[in-house]
């Protein structure tokens, strides 16, 4: 994700992680330690929000509106797990959901977000 950013950060792409710990508890920490682990560990420079539940009753409204959207095999639904993307467009609409099976530097997901980059 954070090549990604350093690739398409000056055509308008920005990355934006979102924390969850639904999946297997794999994001027990604070805010700070989730933002100090992956700034130490991995390098990411991208904004990281609060951890949110992308599941369930308690399930963010931004994730309400996110599911709604159907992958390439015409699914939507729940969030699978860890590293699911979403392209959002410079309009704000969501336009591409790829599932965490594939990896953000797979030719689905950059040919998502070449497709809705500005210019």
């Amino acid at each position: 994700l954070e090549r990604l950013q350093q690739n398409y950060g000056d055509r308008g792409l920005t990355v934006l992680g979102v924390p969850c710990n639904q999946f297997a508890g794999q994001e027990p920490g604070s805010a700070e330690e989730i933002q100090t682990f992956c700034s130490t560990t991995y390098g990411v420079s991208f904004p990281l929000l609060e951890k949110v539940d992308v599941n369930g009753d308690g399930r963010h409204p931004l994730y309400t509106e996110l599911t709604r959207l159907a992958d390439a095999d015409g699914e939507a639904g729940d969030v699978q797990w860890n590293f699911e993307k979403f392209v959002i467009s410079p309009a704000g609409e969501p336009v591409a959901r790829i599932r965490p099976r594939s990896e953000p530097e797979s030719t689905e997901v950059v040919a998502a977000i070449e497709a809705h980059l500005p210019g």
